[in-house]
């Protein structure tokens, strides 16, 4: 996600991640694996990388939840990646109480009877004054999930990156860049059959 939105026009970019950089971040990221960074905390290792390539970045080492309204003072959208409910349900209040604009992504894989990885992409669009009922419909987590494949199956790369990208197409066509005609606010990608369904067709 970063990688694609630091490529993008936009004023200023602020990332806040509280986690440590560790191997498996490095499968589920651009770029290459560089030792030196390994254990150093995620803000400071893609702080490093895209400092040089445009301005108006600011990453933070930390966790929001809650209480981090004044963090987004002067945000206009928002990017909410994840994988615990429980960090989704803090920042999405937080977002709501702004009024902020937000995309949300999230996957759901798992394992078929013949041992391959099935399941979906998920992109969903919480729009300023209609959040709260989007999230009464359950699309994204809200509680902690029990361990799934995404958190014990490392190769997954491209289905992050796929995931990102549909995110950051969904905000495009949202601020006018690309031909908007996605009916809903819910986006499924079905790995299976390799096919985007929205809430808003039949």
């Amino acid at each position: 996600m970063l990688d694609y939105i630091v490529k993008t026009p936009v004023k200023e970019i602020r990332a806040f991640d509280l986690d440590a950089f560790h191997v498996h971040n490095a499968f589920r990221s651009p770029g290459r694996l560089v030792e030196s960074e390994l254990d150093k905390s995620k803000a400071e290792v893609y702080a490093d990388r895209y400092d040089n390539f445009r301005h108006g970045l600011a990453f933070q080492s930390k966790m929001l939840d809650s209480t981090s309204g004044s963090d987004f003072d002067g945000v206009t959208f928002a990017f909410v990646c994840v994988d615990k409910g429980s960090a989704r349900a803090e920042i999405f209040k937080t977002l709501m109480e702004k009024g902020i604009p937000f995309i949300d992504v999230g996957m759901g894989p798992s394992l078929s009877k013949q041992g391959a990885i099935k399941g979906m992409l998920r992109t969903t669009y919480f729009p300023p004054g209609k959040a709260a009922d989007v999230v009464a419909l359950g699309h994204a987590e809200t509680q902690d999930a029990p361990e799934d494949v995404y958190r014990t199956n490392i190769q997954l790369v491209e289905l992050n990156a796929l995931n990102a990208a549909i995110a950051v197409i969904r905000f495009k066509q949202l601020r006018g860049f690309y031909v908007d005609d996605v009916q809903g606010n819910n986006l499924l990608f079905d790995i299976r059959d390799l096919k985007i369904a929205s809430d808003g067709e039949d």
